[in-house]
């Protein structure tokens, strides 16, 4: 028995090759028809080929900088101080971002699906939201010890290494336990009921925990973090810009208050110099050590 396209394949060798075409195609659109009904979550492959490329940049440009920025430092032969040691280690939570987050991620895309035991997808989960909470949390913690130095400078006399170290490791811990969930929300299952397509997939017992996890995840990443960051860099800026306007007061305050005594002949221009070296002298002399028993000296 032969089929419409031979009969025609008998009469044009033109028509013969454009039945086939035809027939190649159908072919094609069947088995992907087929293909699509034993994974009913498909995707747009183009969709999927831009993703791919944006994570690729963002994993190469993640890397390239904070592996410069962590050599930069290592090349350093002086003593580190507390901003250094806040960037080192928001550095070190940027590339467990790059490392733990992106590169999965990224892997995920190339494959579709997730290929691994259980227990990897797990630990993926959970690396994936650590690295998040810790370069967050760091930078949150860095605007804090900056705001601590500049609104209270008073405050930073007080071990103020040993400050830094405790604000770094409570963040490292707090990210720990705040990503811990994952484990409890996150395993290997079917994405459809008798469909034998599994993935690292999300199960939750209640019908609104879908809606508290991303409420959850929007306030603790997000939300909460840029808040703290607005409102301490707010009082820096008002904190800054009160002590210029001081400044500048005090200044023009001290230029007529010479001018005037100049012109009455009471201070000579030596004196006008004296007067303008006071507030360095009174910084040298804040800056010396004094030992028990002895009087302090300032430099003449």
């Amino acid at each position: 028995m032969l089929f419409p396209w031979e009969n025609s394949c008998n009469i044009t060798s033109r028509n013969c090759t454009e039945e086939l075409n035809l027939t190649q195609q159908l072919q094609t659109r069947n088995m992907t028809v087929k293909r699509n009904d034993t994974d009913p979550f498909g995707r747009n492959e183009e969709v999927a080929k831009i993703e791919i490329t944006v994570l690729s940049l963002t994993f190469i440009a993640a890397v390239v900088g904070n592996v410069s920025v962590l050599l930069a430092m290592y090349k350093t032969r002086r003593k580190l101080s507390r901003m250094h040691l806040f960037m080192k280690h928001l550095s070190l939570a940027d590339l467990v971002v790059a490392f733990f987050q992106v590169l999965p991620q990224l892997c995920w895309e190339i494959t579709f699906r997730f290929y691994g035991p259980d227990s990897l997808c797990r630990i993926v989960k959970h690396l994936q939201v650590l690295g998040m909470f810790a370069s967050t949390y760091m930078m949150v913690m860095m605007t804090l010890d900056r705001y601590i130095a500049i609104c209270h400078p008073l405050q930073t006399l007080h071990q103020p290494t040993q400050r830094a170290h405790i604000m770094i490791g409570s963040t490292w811990l707090c990210s720990l336990v705040l990503s811990t969930p994952q484990y409890f929300i996150f395993s290997l299952s079917e994405v459809h009921p008798g469909s034998a397509v599994y993935d690292c997939w999300g199960h939750f017992v209640e019908p609104w925990g879908v809606r508290a996890y991303i409420t959850w995840i929007t306030l603790g990443i997000f939300l909460v973090p840029v808040a703290v960051l607005v409102f301490c860099y707010g009082l820096i800026c008002h904190t800054i810009w009160k002590n210029l306007k001081y400044k500048t007061r005090r200044k023009s305050v001290s230029v007529s208050a010479v001018a005037e005594a100049n012109k009455t002949g009471i201070l000579s221009r030596n004196s006008v110099s004296s007067v303008s070296t006071i507030s360095r002298a009174k910084l040298r002399t804040c800056g010396t050590r004094t030992s028990p028993g002895m009087t302090p000296r300032t430099p003449l």
